[in-house]
């Protein structure tokens, strides 16, 4: 089969997809366009690639027939309607995590991909991360019994730099972080326990960056934006003009098969990484460090006091670079799915199911911190997209 041609849309801090799914000719896929609305970007990416096509306009590639399928790439408030607008066009798309911002336009993306009949595929990584392979594949195999408990703790410990210097930093581009951040996290724990969020409630605020220095609306981000020598926060400087998204949330969850999950985001610790606690009715697994390297630790020979080391510990596999080497497989299956059909690890609807936990989260927090219940897909759009997104018979 020839190439699987694509449009890379979106070259920011998720080029690296598009490395991915550059190859050489003949190995399945190859980047054929280029779009960014910075046009310096764009003509330095155009080189890369080697393509001659390069527009600031989306649509325009669209209209190309020398297109198969979009990588969507682009800030998180425009993923809906560039995904729209791709698969009504026809082409298959690799929409880049969170899929929408609000739950409604989620189900717009859902709706979209059935009415067209185009392929979607939402790049949740973290399912190829080896981290969360092990804990799933440690989980299925019962060495924890039945799961009733999940903690996660998300230290952010780049949140200044990564999400304070330029539109992440705005509720208009990303509803909030505990959206933008949480839905790999949640998304990740809902495929590890086997369970889908039915209801949520948070509490948060703004509690370090709100009163920092910022650079005037429209300069670019300084040359040092990204500089570990910047501690303590408070010392961060040239952040976005605007900011009115939190730096620390806090979030409790129900899920359908009754586990029960605690969400922690902190967006100042000096170290970053994830943390997953899995507790069953026969053992718990936690997490120390999330990239190849780190461990997984399996406590489930009988009770005792404080033992750090537990009954057994795993390495976490993959590679050093792209997640753990998650970019890399995830375009893999990405292409696959594209080129073949068939089932994928990753799934459309609960990536949907992580940005409404997200989304009513965010609700909640912002209200007082009301329980709020995640809104039910509409039954015939989970019944395409399980069949594999073809219509059931």
């Amino acid at each position: 089969m020839d190439d699987l041609r694509i449009a890379a849309i979106g070259l920011g801090l998720r080029r690296s997809l598009a490395v991915a799914a550059h190859r050489e000719p003949g190995r399945g896929s190859r980047v054929t366009a280029v779009c960014d609305l910075d046009e310096a970007t764009l003509r330095t990416e155009a080189r890369f690639f080697g393509t001659n096509a390069a527009e600031t306009d989306y649509r325009r590639v669209l209209d190309r027939d020398d297109i198969d399928a979009v990588l969507v790439a682009t800030p998180d408030h425009t993923h809906a309607r560039v995904a729209i607008d791709a698969l009504s066009a026809g082409k298959a798309v690799y929409l880049e995590k969170p899929m929408a911002t609000t739950v409604a336009d989620a189900d717009a993306v859902l709706r979209a991909a059935r009415e067209s009949g185009s392929r979607l595929y939402v790049g949740h990584n973290m399912r190829h991360m080896g981290v969360v392979r092990l804990m799933r594949r440690l989980v299925r195999e019962g060495q924890i019994g039945t799961p009733k408990a999940v903690w996660i703790r998300h230290f952010v410990g780049h949140g200044g730099d990564y999400f304070f210097k330029d539109w992440h930093a705005e509720r208009s581009k990303v509803n909030s972080l505990l959206l933008q951040k949480a839905c790999h996290d949640l998304d990740a724990m809902h495929w590890i326990v086997g369970g889908s969020t039915e209801a949520v409630q948070a509490m948060g605020g703004l509690t370090v960056y709100g009163d920092l220095p910022r650079r005037e609306a429209g300069a670019p981000k300084p040359e040092n934006w990204l500089s570990k020598e910047q501690w303590p926060p408070s010392r961060q400087r040239g952040l976005n003009p605007v900011i009115d998204v939190e730096d620390l949330a806090l979030l409790n969850l129900r899920l359908d098969n009754g586990v029960l999950a605690a969400y922690q985001q902190c967006h100042y610790t000096p170290d970053y990484w994830r943390s997953f606690t899995v507790i069953g009715d026969a053992g718990r697994l936690e997490n120390f460090g999330d990239e190849p390297g780190g461990t997984i630790r399996l406590w489930n020979t009988g009770r005792r006091d404080y033992d750090p080391a537990g009954d057994a510990e795993f390495r976490i596999p993959g590679q050093v670079d792209g997640h753990g080497g998650a970019d890399a497989k995830v375009i893999e299956e990405f292409v696959r799915f594209v080129r073949e059909g068939g089932p994928t690890d990753t799934s459309p609807v609960d990536a949907r199911t992580a940005v409404a936990a997200g989304d009513l989260a965010t609700r909640s927090l912002r209200d007082g911190g009301a329980l709020l219940r995640v809104p039910e897909l509409e039954e015939s759009l989970r019944a395409y997209f399980d069949n594999g997104q073809v219509e059931p018979a």
